[in-house]
């Protein structure tokens, strides 16, 4: 079995004119990614991998739930090709996962995120929110190989609230 563990970034702010890269996160963004990655501390499995989109607003949402985890900042990879907003390229890359691991987190962007649940997962989603936290279960031995999966858990920060 593999279990896909996918974090849409916390909100980021356009008020500042920045590429869209080196956008970095609002207080709601701040606020929302410690209220979800300490909520969800008995979900996530002893051994993963853990992988980031390489820009600013999810990296450092990946770093927040590192710190609230308990798990090393310096093993969060931090991959250029997930910053995409395109699902083909996401499941590209989650394809791409070394079947060793069973256990795979990525923190990255909408529509991508978004999309990727609602081919591979079994419930449909309208949006997954900023910080939005969504797991799915694939009866897989090979991440090359997923195909629909079980959608096992979904929390936005509204639902903690």
């Amino acid at each position: 079995m593999k279990q896909l563990l996918l974090i849409r970034h916390a909100k980021s702010s356009w008020e500042t004119p920045l590429n869209d890269h080196d956008r970095p996160l609002t207080v709601k963004g701040l606020t929302d990614a410690h209220l979800v990655s300490t909520s969800i501390d008995t979900l996530i499995p002893k051994t993963f991998l853990i992988w980031s989109s390489t820009a600013k607003r999810a990296a450092e949402t990946a770093v927040i739930f590192s710190q609230n985890l308990s798990f090393p900042i310096e093993s969060i990879h931090f991959k250029e090709e997930l910053y995409t907003f395109d699902e083909k390229k996401l499941e590209q890359v989650i394809k791409s996962c070394s079947d060793d691991c069973d256990h795979l987190i990525v923190f990255g962007h909408n529509e991508a995120i978004t999309n990727f649940v609602n081919k591979f997962g079994s419930v449909f989603i309208d949006n997954v929110s900023t910080c939005g936290f969504v797991t799915i279960n694939f009866d897989s031995q090979s991440w090359k190989t997923i195909d629909k999966g079980y959608t096992q858990k979904i929390i936005f920060p509204r639902d903690l609230k």
